[in-house]
C-alpha cells in the first residue's frame, strides 16, 4: 500500500507541475493577487491545486486533504498535505525557481511525500523507513563536519516582522561561521536540495505544514536531522525548522536556540 500511495503522491505533484509549466511566463496582471502583505496567489496556484486535488480525491477518496489555497477537507488524522506552487513570488516575477509538494501525513507525522521541480524535471520522493530518492537514485545529506565552509539556505520571515531582529541576530552569527548562505525563495526545494547535499543545512521561521511535510521526510530519510528551534522533532506547531546533516544541524541548533531563547 505504501508504494501505491507514494506513486499517487508522485503523479499528483507531477500533474501540478505540468500545469505550472503552462502558466509560467504568461500570467496576466489580473491573475495575480495578494493574500497578505507580500504573500501572493495566482491563477497558476489555483489551477495546479485543482488538478492535484482532483487526482487525490479520485484515487484515494477516503483520505482527507490540507491544501494551501483551499484549506482542509475530510479527515484531519490521515491527510494529504499539498502545496500546489511553492515560490509564488518567484513564479510571478518569472524567476525560474519553484516547486510542488504533496505529502501524506498522519497525526503530524509524514509518511511519504514528493517534491517536483517542473522546470528542471527534478523529482524527489521519500517513504518513512524506506529511504529517499532523486529521480530514482538514493539521496544522502551532506557529511560536512561543521559550519565552517558550509553552504546553507534560509528564508526571510516576511510574515512575522515582530521577530525580525531575532532572525537577523541568528543570521549574522550563522553567516559569520559559514561559507555562504542563499535565500532561493521556495522552502520545499530548499529542503529537497538539503536532502541531496546541495545545501549542508537550512533554517527558517514560521513555515506552514505544506511547506514542510514532504521536505522534512526527505531529509530524515536521507540521513539528516530536522528539528524545531528548541531541538524537538515537532516542526508543524511553530513552523520553525532547522535541518541538515547531523554535524551542521548540531551547530545551527546551538546558535539558533540560544538566540531564540533570548528573544
Amino acid at each position: 500500500m505504501q508504494n501505491e500511495l507514494l506513486a499517487v503522491a508522485v503523479a499528483a505533484a507531477q500533474a501540478g507541475g505540468e500545469v505550472l509549466k503552462r502558466y509560467f511566463g504568461g500570467l496576466r496582471p489580473e491573475e495575480v493577487s495578494e493574500k497578505g502583505v507580500n504573500d501572493w496567489v495566482s491563477a497558476a496556484d489555483r489551477a495546479s491545486e485543482d488538478v492535484i486535488l482532483e487526482m487525490l480525491h479520485r484515487l484515494t477518496p477516503g483520505i482527507g486533504v490540507l491544501a494551501e489555497e483551499s484549506g482542509r477537507r475530510g479527515d484531519a488524522g490521515l491527510s494529504w498535505v499539498v502545496d500546489p506552487l511553492d515560490g509564488t513570488a518567484n513564479f510571478v516575477r518569472r524567476f525560474p525557481h519553484f516547486g510542488v509538494s504533496v505529502a501524506l501525513v498522519e497525526d503530524d507525522r509524514p509518511l511519504l511525500g514528493a517534491v517536483f521541480d517542473p522546470l528542471r524535471d527534478d523529482l524527489f520522493s521519500a517513504a518513512a523507513g524506506k529511504g529517499a530518492w532523486r529521480n530514482g537514485a538514493p539521496c544522502r545529506v551532506s557529511t560536512r563536519p561543521g559550519l565552517a565552509g558550509s553552504f546553507l539556505a534560509t528564508g526571510f520571515p516576511f510574515r512575522v516582522h515582530p521577530v525580525i531582529d531575532t532572525y537577523l541576530a541568528m543570521f549574522r552569527e550563522v553567516f559569520l561561521q559559514s561559507g555562504a548562505i542563499r535565500r532561493p525563495g521556495a522552502a520545499t526545494l530548499d529542503l529537497a536540495h538539503t536532502a541531496v547535499g546541495i545545501f549542508d543545512g537550512f533554517f527558517e521561521l514560521a513555515l506552514s505544514p505544506w511547506d514542510l511535510a514532504a521536505g522534512i521526510l526527505l531529509i530524515r530519510e536521507s540521513g539528516g536531522v530536522v528539528t524545531n528551534f528548541d531541538g524537538g522533532r515537532d516542526v508543524f506547531t511553530s513552523g520553525n525548522v532547522i535541518a541538515g546533516g547531523p554535524s551542521v544541524h548540531r551547530e545551527l541548533l546551538r546558535i539558533i536556540s540560544a538566540r531564540w531563547t533570548e528573544s
